[in-house]
């Protein structure tokens, strides 16, 4: 063990400040980076660790900047040559370097992040034991090694490990173990910075093997038993996508061994980092979960793996093009998912859970292009990882895939990865991979689609023979052509299909009756289709005659549309979900409307109390009708959860009597009672407390924290806003979890001083956190239930404050626009 030394470096007062796109190119044309070799030593402190980093790079003459974020710097080499620490500044270190090739050596002691990102440690509640990964995404991998941090600057990595004995360790290459304590893993491919990670830990370990790939599974050990009850389907899941991606792309994973690590308090879903890819662990199922989640994580294992190719194999030169990683990601790991593994309605579930997420996106004012987003530097570009890059960027290509023909939309995709294997390309790569495959009008495409923002508004016009009107958003014009279905209800409710080509303003659809008319139901393109006066009315009474479930999805999605543009009635929404739950047979629709219905729609109801008795009163008939511990009846049980107004109803669910026969009393359907009697005050924290020492895993410390926070009283609300303003120091998923849990509808009184005080607080909750979860704490302490003309003005004019962090503001904008609309609910339909 080393002497820690005093943390000297960085006496900047600035912040470390994002990569520029020009400052990038300029050191890409200067650099060509030959290999990293990293020592880490993991056992020297709870707080920090030592980073021994050796950069071998190739250079023209000129000067430039490493990126470095430690704790303390004990020794800068160039060439052997001793470099002055003082130098480094803002999370910079000025180089200036000769033709040739160069050394540079750091010695550095980092931080342990508590934050999900870095090199995070986390300490687990069930036994008390640390755990360690590293998130190395946009920024981050700075606070572990130094590095030229940038996507389009890639090299090998070799990476040794000191851990403390007991510990299992994996990363990018393949693990050897030559002596306690000390780890070497192998010397990878060309990576990006941003795809290095390291999982240490007393981590409980799962192996098996697949055509010649060695794969593994890894969680805490709290979580052992889990683990090993989830592993065959998650290897199954493994096997069937390796194999499908090796037939669609006619390339083997290039990456080794292929380990999948499930770690605590991770920001994302998941990270595709080569070889060891890390998700958030509550993917192992501790308690019982619905088909649609099980759908939810069997996707994110496909994405993951999709990205081995779309990201990782080839990497987008630069941030703008970050549709090349996650549009691709999202749109194969649906398609791999419902083609090959036991998830063939992962496309159901995929509309109920994604579709609106992009639409919403896509309408808001800080929309953007999937592609050429004008992400300037790299902090602001993560804040375009939302519903555009993700399911409209995946809508945009499951409509090439289907005017090209998968011959074409395939053989362009191996021609971009025989190309750039193990380097960077950009959009116009791609387009012209697909065009040498035979593919035509591309760039007209591309223009409409992937660079112009905003949706088009498809609506129907039933005067006469009927006709589409096309409208595009008026900030962002275009003049896109849609293929797509309109399914079109008969006089006696049975539903019939109509191809359609929209290619002008007005398009002729024909005489459509009285019936409904649902606008591209079955996602054939992307356009926001909210339901007309007449489909709104009849659908109560035709959704329980629907036997296509992406049907129903689509209806859902056109009613979502419509409300989110106050042009639906709250009280029609009800009436349509009240009519649709007892007859739904796929589980995503009330686990994904449910939420949305308790949040957005019920409290904007004539009669709100009433509207949510009715509902809960129908998905509570539902559940009991519902096949006995079936996913239905679980997804069913929530919604009645959720929605329950009695304390001594569900006082007598928590002694498991009354639920819905078959329904497994589990921990999390515990802690979901739970929130809800501290939600209507039924219970005090000193029951909660009782209940987090009953069983204080990692899942009541979280659903815990939210369940304090829901209390009706001032002190359970300072104890959230402690959490908001760094007060007391807190993990990230339970920040999140106490914002949540603060804004509930029926405390308007006790939450008022709440709103000024976000206005007053939030430059001080963003100095109390870092990255991601600044972004994430904005969001979720955001006043959602404040809905009032004055709250929209308040915090309109705080979203113009330019001191605030780009997530921050990123957030707050987005918040206030759906505020907005819920206001304008509200006064539409005579609540405001």
């Amino acid at each position: 063990m080393r002497d820690h030394p005093s943390p000297t470096p960085d006496r900047s007062s600035c912040p470390p400040r994002g990569l520029g796109r020009a400052e990038a190119a300029a050191r890409a044309a200067l650099l060509d980076v030959v290999s990293y070799d990293l020592t880490l030593d993991l056992t020297t402190s709870v707080e920090t660790f030592d980073s021994l980093t050796r950069i071998v790079v190739d250079s023209r003459a000129g000067d430039t900047f490493l990126d470095l974020k430690p704790t303390a710097v004990r020794s800068i080499h160039l060439d052997g040559m001793s470099v002055d620490v003082e130098l480094l500044s803002a999370g910079r270190l000025p180089l200036a370097l000769t033709e040739g090739r160069h050394e540079i050596v750091v010695d550095a002691v980092m931080p342990f992040r508590t934050d999900g990102e870095g090199l995070h440690r986390s300490v687990d509640p069930a036994d008390e034991r640390h755990y360690v990964y590293g998130m190395c995404f946009m920024d981050a991998a700075p606070t572990i090694f130094a590095c030229f941090d940038q996507p389009d600057l890639k090299a090998p990595y070799t990476v040794h490990v000191r851990a403390p004995e007991g510990w299992i360790v994996r990363g990018n290459g393949q693990a050897e173990n030559p002596e306690a304590g000390l780890w070497e893993l192998a010397t990878t491919p060309p990576l990006s910075t941003y795809f290095v990670t390291v999982v240490a830990g007393p981590y409980h370990l799962v192996t098996d093997e697949h055509d010649g790939i060695p794969l593994g599974l890894s969680a805490r050990a709290s979580l052992a038993a889990d683990l090993d009850a989830d592993a065959d389907e998650l290897f199954t899941l493994t096997r069937q996508c390796f194999d499908e991606f090796h037939r669609l792309f006619g390339v083997r994973y290039p990456f080794g061994g292929y380990h999948q690590a499930f770690v605590p308090e991770f920001n994302a879903g998941a990270m595709e980092n080569p070889g060891c890819v890390t998700f958030r662990d509550p993917l192992v199922f501790s308690s019982a979960v619905t088909r649609g989640t099980r759908i939810k994580r069997a996707g994110t294992v496909a994405h993951e793996m999709a990205h081995q190719w779309f990201g990782n194999l080839v990497t987008p030169r630069w941030w703008d093009d970050l549709w090349l990683n996650e549009s691709f990601a999202e749109y194969m790991g649906v398609r791999v998912t419902a083609d090959v593994t036991e998830y063939h309605d992962a496309w159901v579930q995929n509309s109920y859970a994604r579709r609106q997420w992009g639409l919403v996106a896509d309408q808001r004012p800080t929309t953007h292009p999937v592609a050429g987003n004008g992400a300037d530097d790299a902090l602001t570009a993560l804040q375009d990882f939302d519903g555009i890059s993700y399911a409209k960027g995946s809508s945009i290509l499951k409509q090439l895939a289907a005017r090209m023909g998968d011959d074409v939309f395939l053989a362009g995709v191996r021609d971009h990865f025989d190309r750039h294997r193990f380097g960077n390309a950009t959009m116009h790569d791609l387009l012209g991979s697909w065009t040498r495959a035979g593919a035509v009008g591309l760039d007209a495409f591309a223009a409409q689609w992937l660079s112009t923002a905003g949706p088009d508004r498809l609506d129907l016009d039933r005067d006469g023979r009927g006709v589409l009107l096309r409208t595009p958003p008026a900030e962002h014009p275009a003049d896109r052509t849609h293929r797509l279905r309109l399914a079109v209800s008969d006089d006696g409710g049975h539903w019939h299909a109509h191809d359609l080509d929209v290619d002008a303003a007005r398009t002729e659809v024909g005489a459509l009756g009285d019936g409904a008319v649902l606008v591209d139901p079955w996602e054939d393109s992307w356009a926001v289709c909210p339901a007309d006066p007449r489909t709104v009315a009849v659908l109560p009474d035709l959704l329980p005659r629907m036997s296509d479930p992406m049907l129903r999805a689509g209806a859902w999605n056109a009613l979502r549309s419509g409300y989110h543009n106050a042009e639906v009635a709250p009280d029609d929404v009800v009436r349509a979900a009240l009519s649709w739950l007892a007859v739904e047979t796929h589980d995503a629709g009330p686990e994904t409307v449910g939420p949305w219905l308790l949040r957005d729609v019920l409290p904007l109801c004539t009669d709100p109390s009433d509207a949510a008795e009715r509902l809960h009163l129908g998905a509570l008939s539902a559940a009991r009708a519902a096949s006995p511990g079936s996913s239905l009846q679980l997804s069913l049980t929530q919604v009645a959860i959720a929605t329950c107004a009695s304390p001594d109803r569900l006082e007598s669910w928590l002694r498991a009597e009354g639920l819905p026969t078959g329904t497994d009393l589990d921990l999390e359907l515990r802690w979901r009672i739970l929130g809800r009697l501290a939600g209507l005050g039924a219970v005090d924290r000193s029951r909660l407390d009782t209940e987090l020492d009953r069983e204080p895993t990692g899942v009541s410390r979280v659903e815990h924290t939210r369940a304090v926070a829901s209390l009706p009283d001032l002190a359970a609300k300072e104890f959230a806003w402690e959490r908001f303003t760094g007060v007391t120091t807190a993990p990230n998923y339970e920040i999140t979890a106490a914002g949540l849990g603060m804004w509930r509808c029926g405390q308007d009184d006790l939450l008022a001083p709440f709103v000024e005080r976000y206005a007053a607080d939030l430059s001080r909750a963003a100095a109390a956190h870092s990255g991601w979860v600044q972004g994430d704490a904005a969001a979720a302490f955001f006043p959602t239930t404040a809905l009032s003309q004055t709250t929209v003005e308040t915090m309109t004019a705080l979203a113009t404050d330019a001191s605030l962090p780009a997530p921050v503001r990123r957030r707050l904008v987005d918040a206030t626009d759906q505020l907005t609309r819920q206001v304008a609910v509200a006064r539409r339909f005579g609540r405001s």
